[in-house]
């Protein structure tokens, strides 16, 4: 299933994807983030969803190829035709752009080459709280964004500091510039996804599993998986008193399996050391959530799923979802995306959080803007000072503990759940529902305006004007140089100063003629000398004998 050059074509149902393997990609990477996973199960998805080719947006025919052999691995039929990057009048058909992630400003930009109409540009949000994100998502303010582009926010929570940190963009501009009107993006809110058919509880696979970790039968295991990092993910302390809690006041023995990954050993120590301080009466296991088998089985052999995020960086939180999926009861942390999974007492628990009011985190943000605090340092010192309520974490783990009626009631109603609302089937179908709508708006549209470059990236024949005596224009008359016929030319075509942008120039057969014309008709005009070309090759030979004068086979003749 090797990758196809774009053929015109009726537009297909999905967006085109702008494709890089590190977007979409899992297996095998030492520093392994949600957006991978999320990347990954959104483009499974869709690979498996549908027959039409996937038009796949991307730098190199290496990538389309590379998307190719995921999309067989994963099972699909569908074929991958290549869109190279720059080649916009090949994203028509397609009628849209799909970009992992939020910077939609560059790519607004290119449209403008072609048209802002050609095609709809949707992103999507990862951690909105790095200044590269924070950025990105304040520069579409100024980019030249239509009503049929939208931003994907993967949460009510993304939804409001998006908003609020474009309410604040917005200000300044209308301060500094007057600006009387600031228009904001089109957001849409469309959760992330699971695939609930390969985390379905299966009893052959608990058992299975449960004998792996060597669980003990009347063993209750609460789980988590993801990155382990108190500074960068969530602190485990309220978890370990939690669970400490629960394993003395029920009298049940209690293990805690952390499927995940540490940065480095000082955080592998601190987690062990806490958990040891801590939760004494809890069996610990810490397996490795970077291997394929055990993140995507590992839920097999759980009881209750915890995860108790307190960190700006987090926007969504995937595994309460498939952990929904897989039919597990959750405790998770009231924050971001968390609350619009799981429902408080119906698939788990949520537990409230505070952070300090608006006004206490200045400093905070003045130390990352001036270098003095890395991001790293940034988001932990932010997390520092959000609490989550230690209490009742301890009373929803003990409640769990020790109710296994109470645990089969809230995975059963959480898996439902996972496959009414976040299965990954109905995410893509909020997806292109939205490509839809987008492509209703582009079609009502008014005609655009004429293609133009951003004036940041501009023609450097227009932006430096003032550098040369002339142009290559006008009435300018030009004559051969001595020496200037064709075996001049074929010298100089094996000459790397001045062939190195050979894929930049008219044709060997074309820059002949302009020397058959010049030799026939001393002192022709430019017009002349275009005269015997089509149309449409006119300027790239007018360029062509600005080369040619360049390398001294034609001179200009004194006006």
């Amino acid at each position: 299933m090797d990758p196809t050059d774009h053929p015109p074509a009726a537009a297909p149902a999905d967006a085109a994807i702008y494709f890089a393997a590190d977007a979409y990609t899992t297996s095998g990477r030492a520093k392994l983030m949600g957006r991978h996973a999320a990347g990954e199960g959104f483009l499974r998805a869709l690979a498996r969803d549908g027959t039409a080719p996937i038009d796949c947006y991307s730098a190199n025919r290496r990538e389309a190829a590379g998307l190719a052999s995921l999309a067989k691995a994963w099972g699909s039929a569908r074929p991958v035709r290549w869109i190279p990057h720059g080649q916009l009048a090949g994203l028509r058909p397609a009628g849209a752009l799909f970009y992992p992630g939020p910077n939609l400003g560059d790519l607004a930009w290119q449209r403008r080459r072609l048209d802002p109409a050609a095609y709809s540009l949707t992103g999507v949000t990862h951690t909105t709280a790095s200044h590269g994100a924070t950025d990105a998502i304040a520069d579409l303010l100024t980019a030249p964004l239509e009503p049929w582009d939208a931003l994907v926010c993967t949460s009510r929570a993304v939804v409001d500091s998006v908003r609020r940190l474009w309410a604040a963009e917005g200000e300044w501009l209308r301060e500094r510039l007057g600006a009387g009107r600031v228009p904001e993006p089109l957001l849409a809110e469309i959760p992330l996804g699971a695939d609930c058919a390969a985390l379905a509880p299966d009893a052959a696979l608990r058992a299975h599993w449960r004998r792996q970790l060597e669980v003990g039968p009347d063993e209750v295991v609460f789980l988590f998986l993801g990155r382990l990092s108190f500074h960068a993910k969530a602190n485990p302390l309220p978890m370990f008193l939690a669970l400490e809690h629960a394993a003395r006041e029920s009298g049940k023995p209690v293990r805690l399996v952390m499927a995940g990954w540490f940065a480095n050993e000082f955080i592998e120590r601190a987690f062990r050391e806490g958990a040891e301080r801590f939760c004494p009466s809890v069996r610990l296991q810490v397996v490795d959530g970077r291997q394929d088998e055990i993140r995507n089985r590992v839920w097999q052999a759980a009881d209750v799923f915890v995860s108790l995020a307190d960190n700006i960086q987090e926007t969504f939180g995937l595994t309460p979802v498939e952990a929904m999926a897989a039919g597990l009861p959750c405790v998770v942390s009231d924050w971001d995306g968390y609350r619009g999974t799981v429902r408080d007492g119906e698939d788990g628990f949520r537990i409230p959080t505070r952070m300090p009011p608006a006004g206490l985190g200045a400093d905070l943000a003045a130390r990352h803007a001036d270098g003095v605090a890395d991001y790293d340092r940034y988001i932990g010192e932010a997390s520092l000072f959000v609490a989550v309520d230690v209490e009742a974490t301890q009373a929803a783990c003990l409640r769990l503990a020790a109710d296994a009626d109470l645990r089969r009631r809230l995975g059963e109603s959480a898996r439902r759940r996972a496959l009414e609302v976040f299965d990954w089937g109905r995410v893509l179908a909020r997806y292109r529902e939205l490509w839809r709508e987008l492509a209703d708006r582009r079609r009502a549209a008014p005609p655009a305006g004429a293609p133009r470059l951003p004036p940041r990236r501009a023609d450097p024949y227009w932006l430096f004007a003032g550098y040369a005596t002339g142009t290559m224009a006008g009435d300018l008359r030009l004559r051969l140089a001595p020496g200037g016929g064709p075996e001049a030319l074929a010298r100089l075509a094996d000459s790397p100063l001045v062939n190195f942008g050979r894929d930049l120039l008219p044709t060997s057969v074309e820059l002949g003629a302009v020397l058959e014309v010049l030799a026939g008709r001393p002192g022709a005009a430019l017009a002349d000398c275009l005269a015997p070309f089509p149309e449409a090759r006119r300027p790239l030979v007018l360029r062509g004998i600005a080369w040619l004068h360049k390398v001294g086979l034609v001179a200009v003749v004194p006006a």
